[in-house]
């Protein structure tokens, strides 16, 4: 009887006994099925990666990332993403051409021209619309940014507070050090740290793993104890606007959510204690709302972004030409980094003739590779050991 009850309920997972020792298959029954389990991702031993996807009535289907080497991002003129066969199972499957670096990535599956996460997985990482997939390849350049046995982890909350800036309800993303929760008294730095245009509050966790990078920086004593804040970095729209060039996440950022920081988190509420980066569009807003204001930030970090020669620099500099002079005056710390594979590598430049011009000591960090999390969690390594020094 018992034998017969299991039988039963494999075949409504779609897992006929015949079937377990195969695997599973994927045509329009089996699919239709309330539950299937089966292995979307398989990292192999020479760290290439396996997709498959269940999509029976599917025309097309590609794997779709902008992080995973080997699948075409559209930037470099090939058509995205890497196209997907159906295997003798009837899945749509595809394995990466190269090996992958140990770490964290992103993906979804593109069905028919619509991207959509994976529908077995399991870890998830939301972006500005919607949300895709993360997988993890092991390997020993994720070290620094994986969760290590033995590191005392902080904690990661979520912050809603209410913008009169914007007249909206806005959420942040904080990072609290191990420890925060047991010593009432003591006060901790803050850094403001922003995501780029693709990404959500979500994104510095969920796929730029910065709560391990710290953790682990923060046991190793190469960094000071300290509470991130992670903000979301777009505004609603305004008609007549331009979404990036305006002073909308600026507002916010300093009348809304610094008090709300300071209100709820036991911060030091000083300029020297208090920091700003960010990549890609993050970092526009650290340039924009965190360089020039050396009475607010101390130290700043600007990733994958800068200006652009011509007009954007001059406007940019003529209209925070006092604010950069005292910054120059701080000699607080100035930390700029860029991949030479970025699509936005042409923006470093102009940036750097800028800093100079304005007697602005910086630290710069040039690395191979692209617009990618990969370089992004790598900066944000170097970057933190020198703060709050």
């Amino acid at each position: 009887m018992k034998t017969r009850n299991f039988s039963l309920l494999l075949g409504a997972c779609g897992l006929a006994s015949s079937a377990v020792a195969a695997g599973p298959t994927c045509d329009a029954s089996s699919a239709q099925r309330w539950v299937m389990f089966y292995d979307s991702v398989t990292v192999q031993a020479d760290r290439r990666v396996s997709f498959r996807l269940c999509a029976p009535t599917a025309a097309a289907v590609k794997l779709s990332s902008t992080e995973i080497n080997g699948v075409p991002t559209g930037f470099d003129g090939k058509p995205p993403g890497l196209p997907m066969a159906r295997d003798e199972q009837g899945f749509w499957a595809a394995t990466t051409p190269q090996p992958l670096p140990g770490g964290a990535y992103r993906y979804a599956f593109n069905v028919d021209g619509v991207d959509m996460p994976d529908p077995q997985g399991t870890a998830f990482s939301l972006t500005y619309r919607g949300a895709r997939s993360v997988l993890a390849v092991p390997g020993p350049e994720s070290a620094f940014h994986s969760l290590q046995p033995g590191v005392p982890q902080g904690l990661v909350s979520v912050l809603s507070y209410d913008s009169s800036t914007l007249g909206t309800r806005r959420r942040a993303h904080v990072y609290t050090p191990p420890g925060y929760e047991g010593n009432a008294n003591r006060r901790y730095p803050v850094l403001y740290l922003v995501h780029g245009a693709g990404d959500s509050d979500d994104s510095w966790t969920s796929i730029g793993q910065a709560h391990h990078i710290l953790d682990n920086l923060i046991a190793a004593g190469k960094a000071k104890p300290m509470i991130v804040v992670m903000p979301f970095g777009h505004t609603p729209d305004r008609p007549g606007v331009d979404r990036f060039n305006n002073t909308d996440f600026g507002d916010d950022l300093v009348k809304d959510l610094m008090p709300e920081v300071e209100r709820r988190f036991r911060t030091e509420p000083t300029t020297a204690r208090r920091a700003m980066a960010g990549l890609s569009m993050g970092g526009a807003h650290t340039l924009n709302f965190g360089l020039p204001r050396p009475d607010l930030f101390g130290a700043v970090g600007v990733f994958s972004i800068g200006l652009q020669a011509g007009d954007n620099a001059s406007a940019y500099t003529a209209r925070h030409a006092d604010a950069l002079k005292r910054r120059a005056a701080a000699k607080s710390v100035v930390f700029y980094a860029f991949g030479k594979e970025d699509f936005l590598f042409a923006m470093a430049e102009p940036t750097r003739r800028m800093l100079d011009e304005h007697g602005i000591a910086y630290t710069y960090r040039e690395t191979g590779g692209g617009h990618t999390w990969v370089n992004w969690r790598v900066y944000l390594n170097e970057f933190l050991p020198l703060l709050f020094r």
